[in-house]
């Protein structure tokens, strides 16, 4: 018995989505390890307990969840086939995005500025440890970027329509795990 190529179809964007589960799981206990080893070391008699998020990281925190919105708006555009106003949603969340990752160095400037050296002799635990998660952090922006722009070009080769939404659904499902992701640094870092 043969599988039918819209069995097959059906299948592979099932693994495909597990994959993308099973990757995203393992990022986020990485994190959820970071953020459990800071609270260990928050006992430490070097930790500072005095650092306060700049305002900048609020404003990413705007942006990024505007843009989970905006990425969201742009499936259903394609569900919808109307790829004009895709094409908006995706670019408004390419801008968002970029805004995002403005802010966020923005932000880590503040920190510097107020005294808070990530390395060097300047430096502490607290700081090189934010260090650690802020380099992990960027890592997945820097990821989640690419996966924007692959999506938008493949939208421009109209490579997405009614039947066709896989790649822009598991692009949208990465994006939204980032914007997940930071919600819970930031909140983690604000309130801890």
């Amino acid at each position: 018995m043969t599988m039918s190529e819209a069995e097959y179809k059906e299948r592979s964007a099932k693994s495909k989505k597990m994959l993308l589960w099973f990757a995203m799981a393992s990022m986020f206990m990485m994190f959820a390890g970071l953020t459990s080893a800071y609270v260990v070391s928050t006992s430490r008699p070097d930790w500072i307990n005095d650092f306060v998020l700049p305002q900048a990281f609020i404003i990413s925190t705007v942006l990024i969840v505007a843009s989970s919105v905006t990425f969201h708006l742009a499936k259903k555009a394609v569900q919808d086939n109307n790829n004009q106003l895709a094409t908006t949603w995706l670019l408004v969340t390419l801008a968002l995005g970029l805004g995002f990752v403005g802010a966020q160095f923005n932000g880590f400037s503040k920190v510097i500025e107020t005294g808070y050296f990530f390395t060097g002799p300047e430096s502490t635990i607290t700081t090189s440890f934010l260090y650690i998660v802020t380099l992990a952090h960027l890592a997945h922006l820097f990821a989640g970027l690419i996966v924007l722009f692959v999506v938008i070009y493949n939208h421009f080769k109209q490579k997405y329509n009614p039947s066709q939404t896989l790649g822009i659904e598991l692009g949208a499902m990465f994006w939204h795990f980032l914007d997940l992701l930071w919600v819970y640094l930031f909140l983690f870092f604000y309130f801890y």
